[in-house]
């Protein structure tokens, strides 16, 4: 009677409707009952060491029921494209990996979720662990399974080049920076006469521009996690996941894993690397250069990896980046905010590290040793209130030694990334090195609607950009460094006029307020540059408002976010908290927080109401290259591109 069983199964299976799911996905990058991770038209470089992760899904129930038994004997072989295909265990040479087995469970869409009734998927599945394909061309893998159904997956090998042209590489990264910010900044902070602008960006000055696309593996729009991993390994995966492909198992540190720019540098030429970020340091853009797991918020597995790389899985032998400066001082404090409790300040000065925690030790701090830099709890402070507003670095009780004192002296990004170049170049000028330095309060205050401070922040990265320059051309390796800058993702903000704020305040209802709005014609100029006895005045090249806080103001604005009330003004008492729970009402409601931009208007949310911030957006961001290999990057590209 078996038999007939079987064949029923078979059926179903080969009979089963595709779920045309969009909310919720049974698995990313798996339409079929059939997955295989890499997926298809996966990118690799020769010799890049990836998992290879194979799952046969038997739904139990739902509109891909097909009877719940999983086939426990497919096969899956791989060859070159022309030649003839080998079982995958005999062409790498590598054990017959333990079949696994597991349940999990999906929505298949809103209405599914709201009956609670979610559909069980049952799971046969193989993993085999740090492969690679050495000789370029083109790969087919293929995952036979249920009694003639298939999965295949098209594979491309690129080449290593056999002359390094590029000794050094910079990758600056504005987390969630736009063109339409860009613009912004250059408005508030360039003076320009009758149309044309005396001084412009450094990143304006760079010889090529690109764009580059960033939708995701299985969405249209990405999140840093994601992003990151498709700029440091050339593979597109699932939003909140580093460096791996998201499988549907239970543990997040089982997904099969793409070895990234860093471990890949270390392993083949023992160069330099550096991480520098104004975010928490287990934030996602800084942790994808090491953390291989789904789950962006497994923030010790994070930090851990910095120190002794991949140790549940046989990995990339790695022995810590040459440079870490960052927030985040709460994973490294011993207690219950790190991992297993453990001190990780001494966990890298047993390492061999130097471990400073503020900017005056940063300044005298030697380069002829790695060194780590945590200079506060949580994300280091913004650009306006370390320089404009420093009274709201007081009471944060964030000091990194975890005493409950004030982190009044943090560095910026440019003094870190300037230390950073110092050390490196003192310890690797002979095999080279590479730093990623990312801006990641463009991207934490658009989210916020505090436009200013996200402003800041890009323009801060512009003059870290210019001072990058010319510390180069000091240590005589700008002509041998690449120099990259990006995003990972944007927002959709954009200028749309100016607002007149001393008649915005004065009017009395919310109405009578938008017609403070100017537009077209209306706009104005910029009165950001307009200098006065209190301006603010910077060095020579270095470029920001002269006033933060003009009457003439910018209507500015996101595309999507929630219920807020604007008045277009600079939030001079730190950074914004645009919407807030109320009490009395659900945890995950969110209305106007009564407390923000009192004189402003309410503007009704477009985001469902349990969103108390902004979102990202699809818009295709800059990449600007100067220095060899520059004329790589024009164009429209992926953001996976930009690593081969």
């Amino acid at each position: 009677m078996a038999a007939p069983k079987l064949l029923l199964v078979v059926v179903l299976a080969l009979s089963a409707p595709f779920v045309q799911s969009q909310t919720f996905q049974r698995l990313g990058a798996c339409p079929t009952l059939g997955c295989v991770f890499p997926p298809h038209l996966a990118d690799f470089l020769a010799g890049q060491f990836f998992d290879i992760r194979l799952e046969v899904h038997a739904p139990f129930n739902g509109s891909e029921a097909n009877g719940g038994v999983p086939d426990p004997n497919f096969t899956f072989t791989i060859g070159k494209k022309g030649d003839a295909a080998k079982n995958a265990s005999a062409f790498f040479g590598v054990p017959e990996p333990k079949l696994e087995r597991w349940s999990f469970s999906w929505n298949e869409d809103l209405f599914a979720r709201d009956a609670k009734k979610p559909s069980i998927v049952n799971v046969t599945s193989k993993a085999y662990r740090r492969v690679a394909l050495y000789t370029p061309g083109e790969y087919v893998a293929t995952l036979m399974y249920g009694g003639g159904a298939k999965t295949t997956a098209e594979w491309l090998v690129r080449d290593l080049d056999n002359v390094r042209k590029a000794h050094n590489v910079i990758l600056f990264i504005g987390d969630g920076m736009t063109t339409n910010m860009i613009t912004a900044a250059r408005l508030i902070a360039h003076k320009s006469v009758n149309g044309r602008y005396l001084t412009k960006m450094a990143m304006d000055q760079f010889p090529v521009l690109g764009h580059q696309m960033t939708h995701s593996l299985d969405s249209y729009i990405t999140d840093s996690a994601n992003s990151a991993t498709a700029l440091y390994t050339g593979h597109k995966t699932t939003v909140n996941a580093l460096g791996v492909y998201a499988d549907s198992s239970k543990d997040p540190f089982d997904d099969p894993k793409v070895e990234t720019i860093a471990e890949i540098f270390w392993r083949l030429v023992g160069g330099g690397i550096g991480i520098v970020s104004t975010a928490f340091i287990a934030d996602a853009t800084p942790a994808a250069l090491t953390a291989h797991t789904r789950d962006r918020g497994q923030y010790g597995h994070v930090i851990d990896t910095y120190i002794h790389g991949i140790t549940n899985y046989t990995w990339t032998n790695w022995t810590g980046p040459d440079v870490l400066f960052g927030g985040g001082a709460e994973q490294f404090i011993p207690g219950p905010g790190s991992y297993q409790s453990k001190d990780y300040y001494k966990e890298f000065s047993n390492a061999g590290y130097s471990v400073i925690w503020n900017s005056t030790a940063l300044q005298k701090a030697v380069n002829s040793t790695k060194t780590l830099g945590i200079f506060c709890i949580s994300n280091m402070a913004k650009w306006l209130d370390r320089n404009v507003y420093p009274q709201n670095l007081k009471n944060q009780n964030n000091s990194p030694d975890g005493k409950g004192t004030d982190a009044v002296d943090q560095p910026g990004l440019k003094e870190m990334t300037l230390k950073s170049i110092d050390i490196l170049n003192a310890c690797h000028s002979k095999e080279g090195w590479f730093l990623m330095s990312e801006a990641a309060s463009i991207d934490k205050q658009m989210h916020t609607l505090d436009y200013d401070r996200a402003l800041g922040e890009l323009l801060e990265l512009d003059d870290t950009v210019t001072a990058t320059i010319a510390k180069l051309k000091a240590l005589g390796v700008f002509n041998e460094t690449l120099i990259i800058v990006t995003a990972d993702h944007g927002h959709g903000f954009d200028v749309m006029g100016s607002v007149d704020t001393k008649y915005l305040n004065e009017q009395k209802t919310d109405r009578e307020k938008r017609e403070a709005v100017g537009t077209y014609q209306n706009s104005g100029l910029s009165q950001y540059t307009v200098g006065s006895n209190s301006s603010l005045h910077y060095s020579p090249g270095v470029h920001f408002p002269a006033n933060w806080d003009p009457r003439y103001s910018l209507f500015q604005g996101v595309a999507v976010f929630p219920d807020h009330r604007e008045n277009y003004q600079v939030h001079k008492d730190g950074p914004r908290l645009p919407a807030a729970n109320a009490t009395g009402f659900p945890s995950h409601d969110f209305y106007v927080n009564y407390k923000d931009a009192v004189t402003g208007f309410v503007i009704n949310g477009t985001l469902p109401v349990g969103a108390d911030q902004g979102v990202h957006s699809l818009t295709d961001v800059p990449v600007f290259a100067m220095g060899p290999c520059q004329e790589l990057f024009a164009g429209e590209l992926s953001l996976s591109r930009l690593f081969s």
